[in-house]
C-alpha cells in the first residue's frame, strides 16, 4: 500500500540524520511544490481507495484548507506563475496530516485480513478417567 521507507532507519541514526537532512531540505526545495503553496501530503495521489477514505477522516477544516492549497496551486500551474515568496510553504508548515490516517486505515485493513484468515477450531474435550 505505502511505498518503503528509509526514514525510520535514518531517524534511528543521529549522525545520518544530521548528514541527510541539509540534503532533503535541498531537495524539497527544488521540488518546488512549496512555491505552490503545497505541502508534502498534498502530493500523495488520490486514486487509491485508502487515500479516498483518509480524505474522508480529514477534520472538515484540515480537507477545506487541503483543497484550497490544490486549487490555488492549479491556479498557479495554469498561469505558470509562482506564489510570492511571503506564500510560500515555509518548511515547518510542511509536515505530514495524511500520511498517519493512511497508515491506521491500513494497519485496520491488516487486521480485518488477519482476522478473515483465522480458522477457528473446536476443542476436543478431555475424557475424564
Amino acid at each position: 500500500m505505502s511505498a518503503p521507507s528509509f526514514a525510520p532507519f535514518i531517524r534511528s541514526r543521529p549522525w545520518l540524520l544530521k548528514w541527510m537532512e541539509p540534503i532533503a531540505e535541498w531537495y524539497c526545495q527544488k521540488a518546488g511544490y512549496r512555491q505552490l503553496g503545497l505541502r508534502c501530503d498534498d502530493l500523495i495521489p488520490e486514486e487509491n481507495d485508502i487515500v479516498q477514505l483518509a480524505l474522508k477522516r480529514l477534520p472538515p477544516k484540515e480537507a477545506y484548507d487541503r483543497v484550497f492549497r490544490l486549487r490555488r496551486a492549479f491556479q498557479c500551474s495554469v498561469t505558470h506563475h509562482l506564489l510570492p515568496k511571503e506564500e510560500w510553504t515555509k518548511p515547518d508548515e510542511d509536515r505530514p496530516y495524511l500520511t498517519n490516517i493512511i497508515e491506521e486505515i491500513e494497519a485496520e485493513y491488516k487486521e480485518r485480513e488477519d482476522l478473515e484468515a483465522m480458522i477457528i477450531t473446536k476443542r476436543k474435550e478431555n475424557a475424564k478417567h
